[in-house]
């Protein structure tokens, strides 16, 4: 069976490290926010072309700390309305909701399943104090024109890039991460970052992270415990280096997806073959999908379904299960994401298009 992501195979290539920086850490006995967290920080930044980053203990907390961050130094208040893609990833809403914020639905381009630029105007209201940009699946989003739309009314622009590790910048905006294992950089465990050149805001997040703490035993404002783990960080710090080269790999084998699978009854994704995509997932999409997953399975492939059940449909947010959004639901039923990471190898990829091309 070839796995859609082999996590044991990408990670035992820094076997040797990892022992080495667990070793160090335990040696230094300082395991909360110490050197590791500091030097991920800097060099994360440094790698993001960013003047800032701050170790978050996860993705969701860096976009909830973000917001608070903004609510805090008086760029938003509670109540405020932000404008989110509605076929994200449900943690993108979560976090707008547990900083008090209020979360607009808008539908995504069906070509890249990204936040429809077309459509933000009509959405904003008096209220709309900002977009929240989700750069789904690893695509970056149409980041000129929501730029342009932001800077003419007056909106801050935040980025999930949760899937999108080293999408290049487009505007000087503040990005939240996860590290979560499966990303493109990922940890051993949870983790997360946000990176940003807003000093008075990072300074904000900073304290938000740590019990609202710059001081130990100092509270400035009622925080969270949300930092960054020091062992994680040193994990990060090894893998970090070969992010470049580990993204160069996935759209390799992207390329060949979109170049050499040949089917009618799937819809690959549109790129062009630029850096503007990072493949954390390579997602395609076709009307019988749980028939095209069974056949893929009884052949050798492990596929999974990001997602099944769009964010206004969940449980959670029933008071949307009303709502409808057509591109958004037909995204959620018709996706599929292939096997897609950077040590998948050649025979392997050849594999999974030529079963494709049969189907």
């Amino acid at each position: 069976m070839i796995s859609f992501l082999d996590l044991q195979k990408i990670n035992q290539r820094y076997e040797n490290a990892f022992q080495e920086k667990l070793k160090s850490v335990l040696e230094k006995g300082w395991y909360v926010l110490g050197d590791e967290v500091r030097k991920f920080e800097e060099d994360f930044a440094h790698y993001s072309g960013s003047k800032y980053a701050v170790g978050i203990g996860n993705g969701l907390d860096a976009i909830t700390l973000t917001f608070l961050g903004y609510i805090e130094i008086g760029v938003l208040r509670k109540g405020d309305e932000i404008l989110v893609p509605a076929n994200t990833y449900i943690a993108s809403i979560l976090g707008i909701i547990h900083a008090g914020l209020i979360p607009i639905l808008v539908e995504p381009k069906i070509e890249t399943y990204t936040i429809d630029p077309d459509l933000i105007e009509s959405k904003i209201t008096f209220k709309t104090k900002g977009i929240l940009v989700v750069h789904l699946y690893g695509q970056l989003a149409a980041m000129k024109r929501i730029n342009e739309i932001a800077k003419l009314h007056n909106l801050i622009v935040v980025e999930d890039a949760a899937q999108g590790h080293g999408l290049p910048f487009e505007g000087d905006h503040t990005r939240t991460f996860s590290f979560y294992p499966g990303k493109n950089l990922g940890a051993l465990g949870d983790g997360g970052a946000v990176v940003s050149n807003d000093s008075q805001l990072v300074e904000v997040i900073s304290k938000l992270r740590n019990y609202g703490s710059e001081k130990k035993y100092f509270n400035e404002t009622i925080g969270f415990n949300s930092r960054l783990d020091e062992l994680q960080a040193a994990f990060l710090n090894c893998k970090l280096p070969d992010l470049d080269q580990d993204n160069d790999k996935r759209r390799k084998i992207a390329a060949r997806y979109i170049r050499e699978i040949i089917n009618d009854k799937i819809i690959l994704p549109q790129w062009d073959f630029s850096t503007s995509h990072v493949f954390h997932l390579f997602v395609i999409r076709t009307q019988n999908r749980d028939q095209l997953q069974k056949y893929l399975s009884e052949n050798g492939i492990q596929t999974l379904i990001h997602y099944p059940i769009a964010p206004h449909q969940q449980k959670a947010l029933q008071e949307w299960n009303h709502l409808r959004f057509p591109i958004t639901e037909q995204i959620h039923n018709e996706v599929l994401s292939l096997p897609m990471s950077p040590v998948l190898n050649n025979d392997e990829v050849t594999h999974i298009i030529k079963v494709l091309n049969h189907y």
